[in-house]
């Protein structure tokens, strides 16, 4: 039999030439839709997970806050843990931010300081995201454990390296370098991760300025007077 029924001719792919290709606009245009409803995504589910943690938050939770399905947001994550860990490792980037601008050329006094005002205002703006974080390592980092063990420890030391550095050459009083970053993280996390027993405390929070301010001169008169070196005379 024929290929053609009753004279009709089967139907023809059209040809490669005859196939629209995207332009690079609308590649573009594409590339920041889904760069931004994966920000969204993200957003509403740090907003999720900083109350519910991993195991009460729920897909369903987060695609309405985000106002997508629950199949387009399994095209961005492939699951719960997967989302999870991606808040969590943009929250990680940001945290360890101020922490990489130390750097051998650098005046120590001044990079500390700057360190003291960066993460105060992190804790200041962000601070459901700190205490996801804490939460996440309080718990034992189950799904962070690698992050910690090659990113984290990789950077802090080399910044170990660059304070050993500023010790060596006079800049800063021989402390050890390890707990001083601790007590940086420490201080300045406390204000977000503990912000509810500031309040009740203090009765402030670090959302007023004089409060801001405030803090942020003490811990720079308690950490630098600790590591400003002495003149002899």
């Amino acid at each position: 039999m024929s290929a053609s029924i009753k004279g009709k001719e089967p139907a023809r792919q059209p040809s490669r030439k005859q196939q629209r290709v995207p332009s690079a606009a609308s590649l573009n245009r594409r590339l920041r839709n889904s760069e931004r409803k994966r920000a969204v995504i993200l957003e509403a589910a740090l907003a999720t997970f900083s109350k519910y943690g991993l195991h009460g938050a729920s897909i369903e939770q987060i695609a309405s806050l985000a106002d997508v399905s629950k199949t387009n947001l399994f095209y961005y994550f492939n699951n719960k843990e997967e989302l999870y860990v991606s808040v969590l490792r943009s929250l990680l980037d940001l945290w360890l931010k101020p922490l990489r601008s130390f750097t051998e050329d650098r005046d120590p006094i001044e990079a500390i300081r700057d360190y003291l005002r960066v993460k105060l205002e992190f804790s200041r703006d962000h601070p459901a995201e700190s205490r996801l974080f804490c939460m996440e390592v309080m718990q034992g980092a189950p799904l962070m454990l690698t992050e910690l063990q090659q990113p984290l420890h990789d950077l802090v030391e080399n910044k170990i390296a660059v304070i050993q550095t500023w010790i060596d050459q006079g800049k800063l009083t021989a402390v050890e370098p390890y707990h001083l970053i601790f007590s940086l993280w420490a201080t300045t996390q406390h204000y977000a991760d503990f912000r509810v027993q500031v309040e009740a405390v203090a009765g402030k929070t670090l959302d007023d300025p004089g409060f801001f301010k405030e803090t942020l001169i003490s811990l720079e008169t308690i950490i630098l007077n600790g590591v400003t070196p002495r003149k002899t005379t």
